[in-house]
């Protein structure tokens, strides 16, 4: 790892989970308000189309069944209306009907979209809407529980679990409208735009992507034009689609294979997009050799602040293992280093939002030592969630433009990338406002 590409804070792995635990205490005891009248109302509209969606599939089928058996649905898929089952993973009661391989044959008939649909419908209403309502305290406000991933240093959310509402797409949107600020109040959300990829441009020194972050180039466009061979501006959407899923597919060890089935493309022609990407990205290329021979040598990887990830099965004869974790080899440096620097982001925030209202917060300095005899967030503006990349923070009105820039300003300077570091932060009175 090219780790001179990187200024960072003179603070450890350990260091930094330490300091974030009072933060995320806080966090879960001040918890998110939520409109629950507006979630009765999500409910009520997104079950009579989930109805509506099931009469659909029973058309397409020409039959009822029970969608939600695996058999009947295989059934119904494979054998009545005999749609290919070629690259289908396989379970013990037969061929997967799982989202993901679904989604691989999504082209071939029509009943396809629906019955991911009223999958994706159906788990929000179990999972969110239902649920939620009977979560909230005496204030309508919701609290999560934060955790410490310990594969990856990732921040987890249980009970409920609010990483997996979907990030995109209409009904995430509706679900995020019921978290709202209180009276008088704003909510701020900001997420880290694409810091995996900025992380691993300097990591591996890769000059080509390295020149297009400091130049603010839609990175996903230059990746399609250099592919594909053509100019920026005529690169298309479907073009812009590929390149982006060679970006962060090559950021997980994805083998062409693995892109094959997300492009739902020949392997040859993925295989190609990697050999073309690898022609142009050497230092890509060189960080993935490293870290898989630094792995199979130690039998562990290591993030930018010494989190180790240990990899027992590396040196496996069996070669799907080995490659597996090979993936973690390549992915966990990164991905483990941008858990870190968001954490690193919601430290600094909470210090810099507790001198908002005159509090000591948390204790400057280049180790930013806790003051655990501190009241963290003592003031109104105060961090509610984090999910992802993304932290919301919710704050007075009048406050709102400034708090923004705090937090935007914190997430963006927290460490020093050989490339500028990227946060967006909206301004709403619910959280799907504020995104």
């Amino acid at each position: 790892m090219n780790i001179n590409n990187i200024k960072k804070p003179n603070i450890t792995s350990e260091e930094i989970n330490e300091q974030i635990k009072p933060v995320l205490r806080e966090m879960e005891k001040v918890g998110i308000k939520i409109d629950c009248n507006a979630l009765k109302r999500l409910d009520k509209k997104l079950g009579k189309k989930l109805v509506k969606i099931k009469g659909e599939i029973f058309k397409l089928a020409s039959r009822e069944f029970n969608i939600d058996s695996p058999i009947q649905m295989a059934e119904v898929l494979f054998k009545e209306l005999k749609l290919s089952t070629d690259g289908l993973k396989r379970t013990k009661s037969g061929i997967s009907t799982a989202a993901s391989e679904l989604n691989k044959i999504k082209s071939e008939h029509a009943i396809i979209a629906p019955i991911l649909e009223h999958r994706e419908i159906s788990k929000l209403l179990s999972t969110y809407l239902r649920p939620l309502p009977a979560l909230v305290d005496k204030n309508d406000r919701l609290h999560t529980t934060y955790g410490l991933e310990t594969s990856t240093g990732r921040l987890t959310s249980s009970e409920p679990n609010l990483q997996n509402i979907p990030i995109r797409g209409k009904h995430g949107d509706e679900i995020r409208s019921t978290f709202i600020a209180d009276k008088g109040m704003k909510l701020i959300a900001a997420d880290y735009s694409q810091i995996e990829l900025r992380i691993v441009a300097c990591l591996a020194g890769d000059t080509a992507m390295i020149d297009a972050f400091k130049k603010n180039e839609d990175i996903h466009t230059r990746t399609a034009a250099e592919i594909f061979n053509t100019k920026p501006n005529k690169v298309s959407r479907d073009q812009r689609r590929k390149a982006k899923a060679v970006n962060f597919g090559i950021v997980y060890g994805q083998t062409p294979y693995g892109l094959s089935q997300t492009l739902g493309i020949k392997i040859e022609e993925a295989a190609e997009y990697i050999l073309h990407y690898f022609d142009i990205h050497r230092g890509i290329k060189g960080y993935i050799n490293e870290m898989i021979e630094k792995a199979h040598t130690d039998g562990f990887v290591e993030t930018l602040f010494g989190s180790k990830r240990y990899l027992p099965n590396i040196n496996s004869r069996i070669r799907y293992i080995a490659e597996a974790e090979e993936r973690m080899a390549i992915n966990t440096p990164v991905q483990g280093t941008a858990a870190e620097v968001l954490k690193l982001a919601m430290i600094k925030l909470s210090q810099e939002l507790a001198k908002l209202s005159g509090e000591s917060g948390v204790k400057s300095g280049e180790k930013l030592l806790q003051d655990q005899n501190s009241k963290l967030l003592a003031s109104s503006t105060r961090m509610l969630l984090t999910v992802h990349d993304e932290i919301v923070v919710e704050c007075p009105e009048k406050e709102a433009k400034k708090v923004a820039k705090i937090v935007k300003d914190t997430m963006e300077n927290i460490i020093g990338l050989c490339v500028p570091l990227q946060a967006e932060a909206g301004i709403g009175d619910n959280w799907s406002e504020a995104k």
